[in-house]
């Protein structure tokens, strides 16, 4: 049976196109602890950040949650290679906002990035309540009332939680853009809007229609899945997984395990255009090398470049 994004696949991008989009969830997690927002004015700028890179990258925002030390994003995307771009992007712009203000110029180089496709219903409505868990998992009183996350933008039809002193990001001038949004970008055509406090109304910069839809419209579900969602799990897979090198054995059962999900056969088994999609993923979604792959998946070294269409090193 096909997932829900894959039924209904085609999604109008924030440059205007109408293309084929796949949910991905994109991490900014550290290798070494280090406080990446020091006070309210860094997680609004992070938020605001994210949202320019998705627009940016011609990416679309579904959720997203920004803590002390790490940010955590839902997307949808064209391809890999869009989701990785706007990984980067976020990267590259927060340490500049970042060592502007604190003269800090290396509160990112210890920090991986890393996109993993959502391949299932399962792990994108895993994925969607893990982020948002994320404000409760890092000492939040409470996730209705953490200000950095887009939880208050899903289930309210697309209003604003408090409209009192709402402005438009569209209307600001290029002096107030750079000031509040920490960007010369053509933000003119955007819906989104800013509260008293100028900070962005997540329910205007979200695509809660998705986040709805994954949940089946039923609000009681979603909060079901906050609740229960199985963090060690989630972690594993989308924040360990892309950094830990397994041995051969390890490695083989994971893509053995990723390919009875997918097609409820072992990878030897799978023709090579199902070989060719499976590798695909697992290669952005593990950490591994042309070799590993190649004995995994019983390619050779050349078939396994030629399927990705790069050269891996």
């Amino acid at each position: 049976m096909k997932s829900r994004f894959e039924r209904n696949p085609f999604r109008e991008l924030p440059d205007g196109t109408i293309a084929k989009v796949y949910p991905f969830h994109v991490s900014l997690e550290g290798l070494e602890s280090r406080i990446l927002c020091r006070d309210d004015s860094d997680y609004d700028s992070f938020v605001k950040i994210i949202c320019v890179c998705a627009r940016r990258k011609n990416v679309i925002l579904v959720i997203y949650a920004v803590v002390s030390n790490h940010a955590h994003c839902v997307i949808l995307a064209p391809d890999q290679d869009a989701a990785n771009a706007f990984a980067a992007e976020v990267k590259r712009m927060y340490p500049m906002y970042f060592s502007r203000k604190y003269s800090d110029y290396s509160v990112l180089k210890r920090v991986d990035v890393s996109a993993i496709y959502l391949y299932s219903d399962y792990y994108l409505r895993n994925a969607i309540a893990y982020v948002i868990r994320n404000a409760m998992d890092n000492g939040a009183a409470s996730i209705q009332t953490y200000r950095w996350t887009g939880f208050r933008g899903i289930f309210c039809a697309g209003k604003p939680n408090d409209d009192r002193g709402t402005c438009r990001v569209a209307g600001l001038s290029r002096r107030e853009k750079r000031a509040v949004m920490h960007t010369d970008d053509d933000l003119g055509g955007v819906p989104w809007l800013l509260n008293a406090h100028l900070e962005l109304e997540p329910a205007t910069v979200c695509d809660w229609h998705h986040v709805e839809d994954a949940f089946l419209n039923d609000q009681s579900f979603f909060l079901r899945m906050i609740g229960g969602v199985n963090t060690a799990e989630m972690n594993s897979s989308l924040i360990a997984a892309p950094r830990l090198k397994r041995n051969d054995t390890e490695f083989l059962n994971a893509v053995n395990d990723i390919s009875g999900r997918w097609f409820q056969k072992p990878v030897h088994e799978l023709t090579i255009e199902k070989r060719a999609r499976l590798l695909k993923y697992v290669s952005n979604s593990y950490r591994t090398d042309p070799a590993q792959l190649a004995r995994a998946f019983e390619l050779s070294r050349e078939e396994v470049l030629r399927l990705l269409g790069r050269n891996m090193g």
